[in-house]
């Protein structure tokens, strides 16, 4: 009896989808019989102007638009029958998961198809946050859901004295958006990317199928989703790798004046695998970038920017050293020890004690105190690069010291290394092939309607100096709308891409604000 209840709200539920998609791209008369409709599966449709415009826009706030209709689902099985009923209809329509909506370029949007709010799968529910450990017990991992914050990923391990290993910098963000790119920060170099650590996901693909993949069971599908860009199903669950939390964390700032010291100094300690640093990061600051913050004390403001406008721009490494309360003094000293062997500026380094949890959320902490200034309409045309180590001094050249020598809009700008051994070759996010050792380049800016247009020339600039000089460049969440691009872009994994999305989603019905696929296979 329940079966067939399910049967017969989920087929009225996908009538009334499949009316609002007719209605909107192809104005077919309104035929559906409303008085079938069950109030439960109605209120999980919206198709009012005010959900929609919601949904048109993301954090970029550099285009827009509208789906059709918003989908709020109670259960990954809703999910599934829409994309089941999408793929079979004769007028099929597009589908796009939305999480935080905190990409830049679209790329969660559904232009007149449906838009999937994930955060309804976890409204009311305790038990889309596991956390639990094999046969063997050394293995632990938490089973998240893909609508899960990280942030509430971070505070539930930790009830368990547990934590994932990798991580991004911001995080409140959706496990099943930042798997569905790769998932970088200071980290990254130790441990990987995010979609290194997962063990095993429930992917819902293109043809309406619910399907658990590992790297042992359906593991053409598990590479494929992992750094995949949503091209090939939706992610409703994944099981992280966790590890033993630490308490404390003494966190450094080390500013530099002499670019190659600083890229030196960052390689050096990305290759310290043990006694060394847990997080690497480093980022370009012009006098105007210096701010006091949670951090840095009025007074160190003020000394750091007179340097920066003494040498024009100066770099911050920024690091982390992990550890518990009762080893503090050894880790002091090891510490010392390690800060002896850099070149950072004397008398500008800069150290703080704090928790575990404040250092990783320590992003939103300090973006919370500026959103409280910070316009309504700030645009976010924000720009990310791989770059192979033997070409980061020719990019600093060209780019810090040229195409971006005048820029105005504030922001961060973030250069740091990875280790590309701890990168999964199978999997399909795009990294240079070149060598062991890339950079990360983070072009960040909060901009206006009136100087954004400017900024986006540059990063067209950046491009083509890159083609021009011959850089095995990579975007990471890649901004391309031809084939030819893309095709570029995914390299010797092309063909691979598109023998999954012919096996997953041959309708291309996920995911269309990528603009990978624009028609079916």
């Amino acid at each position: 009896m329940a079966l067939r209840r399910f049967s017969h709200i989920t087929t009225v539920f996908l009538l009334t989808i499949y009316r609002a998609i007719s209605l909107v791209s192809v104005g077919w008369p309104d035929t559906l019989p409303l008085g079938l409709l069950d109030l439960d599966i109605v209120d999980k449709i919206h198709l009012d102007l005010n959900t929609t415009t919601q949904f048109s826009i993301d954090y970029g706030q550099l285009s827009q638009a509208a789906p059709a209709a918003v989908y709020c689902p109670s259960s990954p099985d809703d999910i599934a029958a829409l994309v089941r009923f999408a793929y079979t209809s004769p007028r099929y329509f597009t589908i796009a998961a939305r999480g935080r909506g905190h990409s830049v370029r679209g790329q969660a949007f559904a232009p007149g198809g449906v838009v999937v709010d994930m955060a309804s799968l976890g409204r009311g529910r305790a038990d889309r946050l596991n956390v639990s450990s094999d046969d063997a017990p050394a293995r632990w991992y938490v089973d998240a859901g893909g609508e899960q914050l990280w942030i509430d990923v971070l505070h539930e391990t930790f009830k368990h004295g547990l934590t994932p290993r990798s991580w991004t910098d911001y995080l409140h963000l959706t496990v099943g958006g930042t798997l569905s790119n790769a998932g970088i920060s200071g980290q990254t170099f130790r441990h990987g990317p995010q979609i290194s650590n997962v063990y095993e996901l429930d992917v819902i693909t293109g043809k309406g199928d619910m399907i658990t993949c590992s790297r042992e069971e359906n593991s053409d599908l598990f590479y494929g989703v992992l750094g995949g860009l949503g091209q090939f199903g939706i992610i409703t669950r994944a099981r992280i790798s966790l590890e033993p939390a630490p308490q404390r964390v003494r966190w450094l700032y080390l500013v530099y004046t002499n670019f190659d010291m600083f890229t030196r100094d960052q390689e050096m300690l990305i290759s310290k695998l043990e006694k060394g640093f847990d997080y690497v990061e480093g980022r370009l600051l012009k006098g105007k970038d210096v701010s006091s913050s949670s951090f840095i004390s009025e007074e160190d403001s003020e000394k750091i920017k007179l340097l920066a406008d003494e040498f024009g721009a100066i770099y911050l490494l920024e690091g982390a050293v992990y550890y518990e309360q009762a080893m503090a003094s050894m880790v002091y000293q090891e510490l010392e020890s390690l800060l002896k062997q850099l070149s950072f500026v004397p008398g500008f380094a800069f150290t703080k004690d704090v928790s575990y949890i404040g250092f990783l959320d320590r992003v939103h902490e300090e973006d919370t105190k500026q959103s409280s200034t910070e316009h309504e309409d700030v645009l976010h045309p924000w720009f990310n690069l791989f770059l192979p180590k033997s070409r980061i001094r020719d990019f600093e050249s060209a780019v810090f010291k040229g195409i971006l020598k005048n820029n105005n809009p504030v922001g961060l700008l973030l250069i740091y290394p990875f280790n590309k051994n701890k990168w999964d070759d199978k999997m399909l996010a795009a990294i240079p092939d070149e060598e062991e050792v890339f950079y990360t380049i983070g072009l960040l800016p909060s901009a206006t309607r009136e100087d954004w247009e400017y900024l986006d020339k540059q990063h067209h600039e950046i491009l083509s100096f890159c083609h021009q000089e011959g850089i095995d460049f990579k975007q990471y969440l890649p901004q391309y709308v031809t084939e030819t691009d893309w095709m570029k872009h995914f390299g010797r994994k092309w063909d691979v891409f598109v023998q999954l999305k012919r096996r997953y989603d041959p309708k291309a019905l996920l995911s269309p604000g990528q603009r990978i696929f624009t028609t079916p296979l």
